[in-house]
């Protein structure tokens, strides 16, 4: 996952495949892999990519307010837009430590917000304590499952060997992005969701209905499907 920084620097950014990326390294040094930076610069000659997704991070509410209301005018000056439905201010306050006592006084829960197909979230560390953690976007879910139902539907009449070479290949992409610490909920129920598309296509390749949850799980024994995997260990 990209993590994306503004400065107001002088380096130009270029567009390569829809995405950006510097000419030259930060500052001299070397970047992370999978690092995408993002600069903007006031003047001619710079070049933005077609479509960049941006998080950019406040201490204080009045701040980003601000940016709000000026990012408009000053992305007009370059003929860009920002996209009215996932441009947003998002309250994502660390929460208290622990439930403060007394009062009538309630705080809100932070807030959430997907980004790359991730749900950024606050949640419990095994300590105790406040971490941001990520897990499948529900709509990247829902996407990825309704491709597998899809593709199983038309690729029933197949061989189940090779319907199981291809449908591991696609389980373990799913993995390789969304096999985040943290993440192995979704990732359990996406593979959940595999085996029963898989199962009902198999069940409708004729008349007869054969194969049932018994014999299914029978298959499974010989044509393992991958098991949830954390890839990453850590993210940036």
């Amino acid at each position: 996952m990209s993590r994306f920084a503004a400065s107001h620097d002088a380096s130009r950014i270029c567009s390569t495949n829809g995405r950006s990326a510097f000419d030259r390294r930060l500052d001299n040094k070397s970047r992370m892999s999978g690092d995408v930076h993002v600069r903007f610069r006031e003047g001619l000659g710079v070049q933005f990519p077609r479509a960049t997704r941006l998080v950019i991070l406040f201490t204080y509410e009045d701040d980003s307010r601000r940016v709000l209301e000026v990012l408009p005018k000053r992305f007009g000056r370059y003929g860009l837009t920002l996209h009215p439905d996932k441009t947003r201010l998002v309250p994502f306050r660390r929460p208290p430590l622990r439930a403060s006592g007394g009062g009538n006084a309630r705080r809100e829960p932070p807030g959430t917000f997907d980004f790359l197909g991730f749900t950024h979230y606050w949640g419990r560390t095994r300590r105790g304590g406040w971490a941001v953690k990520w897990k499948t976007a529900a709509k990247r879910l829902s996407r990825a499952v309704r491709s597998i139902d899809q593709w199983c539907r038309k690729n029933r009449h197949r061989p189940v060997r090779q319907q199981h070479a291809i449908l591991s290949q696609k389980v373990r992409g799913h993995y390789a992005y969304y096999g985040v610490p943290g993440n192995a909920r979704a990732l359990g129920d996406f593979l959940w969701a595999v085996q029963r598309a898989w199962r009902k296509w198999l069940n409708r390749r004729n008349n007869r209905r054969e194969m049932t949850w018994e014999r299914f799980y029978r298959l499974l024994k010989r044509y393992v499907l991958p098991r949830p995997r954390i890839v990453h260990s850590y993210v940036t």
